[in-house]
C-alpha cells in the first residue's frame, strides 16, 4: 500500500495548498486528515466533504472524497456550473464524460468543464475511491 500512502500524502499537500476549513462561509487554511471531512454515509458508499465554501480567488470551492461500494453510482450523469477535476486512488470503474466511457483506475484523472455532462460507476468488485475538487470563479 505504499502507493496509496504516497499518493493520499500528495492528494493531502494539494488540499493544503487549496485551503481549508469553514468560517462564515469562506474556506479557511487547515490541514484535514479523513476524521476531520464531514462524513455522509450514503447508500452509494461513504462521501466526505473535507472543504466547502468562498476562497479569496473562488466564488465556490468544493473538495472531497468518495469510497463507492462496488456495483454503484453516486448518481446518473449530471452537470453543473463548477469545472471538477475527479482522481481515483483505488479501484476500478468508468467515468463518462460528454457521453465518451474511458476505464479508470488508481492514477486516472478527469477533468470537465463547467456545463458539461460527467459520471463514475464502479465496475469493480471492491470499493472504488477517488477525490474531487470543484470550483467557480
Amino acid at each position: 500500500m505504499a502507493n496509496r500512502r504516497e499518493m493520499m500524502a500528495v492528494l493531502g499537500s494539494a488540499m493544503f495548498a487549496l485551503g481549508g476549513a469553514r468560517a462564515n462561509g469562506a474556506v479557511t487554511d487547515a490541514v484535514l486528515d479523513p476524521a476531520g471531512g464531514d462524513l455522509k454515509r450514503e447508500p452509494f458508499g461513504d462521501l466526505r466533504v473535507y472543504f466547502s465554501g468562498s476562497t479569496d480567488e473562488l466564488e465556490v470551492m468544493e473538495a472531497g472524497s468518495l469510497e463507492l461500494k462496488a456495483g454503484m453510482t453516486p448518481h446518473p450523469p449530471h452537470r453543473h456550473s463548477e469545472e471538477e477535476i475527479m482522481i481515483v486512488t483505488a479501484g476500478s470503474g468508468e467515468i463518462s464524460l460528454n457521453g465518451e466511457v474511458t476505464k479508470c483506475g488508481p492514477g486516472s484523472m478527469m477533468f470537465c468543464a463547467a456545463d458539461h455532462m460527467h459520471g463514475i460507476v464502479n465496475t469493480g468488485k471492491t470499493t472504488l475511491t477517488f477525490f474531487y475538487f470543484k470550483w467557480k470563479a
